[in-house]
Formats: C-alpha cells, structure tokens, sequence
C-alpha cells in the first residue's frame, strides 16, 4: 500500500490540525481509511433509529447528518486533492458547512441509503489517493485561504471522520 506520511507544517490551513493529529502516525492513511469506514457502519448500525435521527442536544446535528457531513467533506476534500494533485494551482473556495447540512435532509433518508453512498464514496476516494504518484503528495495550492497540499487533504480526510466517530462515541455511546 502506498506511504504517505503526515504533512508539514505549512501543508495545511492551522485549524485542521486537531483532524490530522487524530490519524495514526504510521503513514498508513490509506489503510485506516479502508478499515474506518466498516469501523463507523459497524458503530451506527448499533444504534436504534430514533438515537440516529435524534440531535443529543438542542442545535446539535443528528448521527445521520454528521454521516452525510462526513461523507461531503469527503468529496470536497477529495475534490481539492484531485485538482492540486493535476497542478491545478488556482485557490479553491471554502464552504459553509451548516447549510449543507440542511439541504441534505439526511433525516429523511434510511441509514441503509447513507451508508450504501459512504462506502461508495470511501471506495472512490482510496481509488484517487491510490492513482496519486508519491511525487504530488506535497503539491500546494490555496484551499479556504490556506496553503494545503494534497497529503494534508487525504489526513484530513481519515482525521475528519475519526473526529466524528469521536463524537458519535462519546454522544450516542
């Protein structure tokens, strides 16, 4: 499996990270994205379904919304990587994660459904990263006003979702 160790810093915007400190240290950051993914159906398939459409606090989002969440900053985060990986150096705009949220409607669909595209979208992440010739993996562009770099993405990537897992954890049991 390809190495890629975590990035520098100078590599990633200084909020993100908490999410890259939260991945292992072992430049398996592919691997732990194949395995988090079964880790977190695993986890929310134990949950009953009113916990998963149900905030655990007043303003709080629902598992199923920090499921979707994870799953479009997924695509976001891949998205950047693909077009700073090509040498794309224009600055990539930020996004408002809130409304994103809303217009998801994650409640409105089954866990079945979200898990069936979090797998899929899991699945063509770690094909992209897997095409990535290690001599990209710290190419720059300007992502939400911070340099980032391809490596930094994908850390952000599996950091991200291990935060969420976290959460999810620590809120739902």
């Amino acid at each position: 499996m390809l190495a890629i160790s975590k990035p520098e810093v100078g590599e990633y915007a200084p909020y993100t990270i908490d999410y890259i400190n939260l991945v292992p240290d072992d430049n398996n950051v592919l691997e732990h994205l194949e395995t988090n993914v079964t880790i977190i159906s695993d986890q929310v398939r134990t949950l009953p379904t009113d916990k998963l459409m149900t905030p655990h606090a007043d303003g709080e989002w629902t598992v199923q919304d920090i499921l979707v969440h994870v799953i479009d900053c997924e695509r976001i985060f891949s998205y950047r990587a693909l077009r700073i990986a090509r040498g794309d150096t224009t600055d990539l705009p930020g996004y408002e994660q809130n409304p994103y949220a809303v217009a998801a409607n994650a409640n409105q669909r089954t866990l079945n459904d979200i898990l069936t595209e979090y797998t899929a979208v899991r699945q063509a992440s770690l094909s992209l990263f897997r095409s990535f010739d290690t001599s990209v993996m710290t190419n720059l562009a300007v992502a939400s006003g911070n340099p980032t770099s391809v490596r930094a993405l994908i850390y952000q990537v599996a950091g991200h979702e291990l935060h969420h897992l976290n959460s999810i954890k620590e809120n739902y049991g």
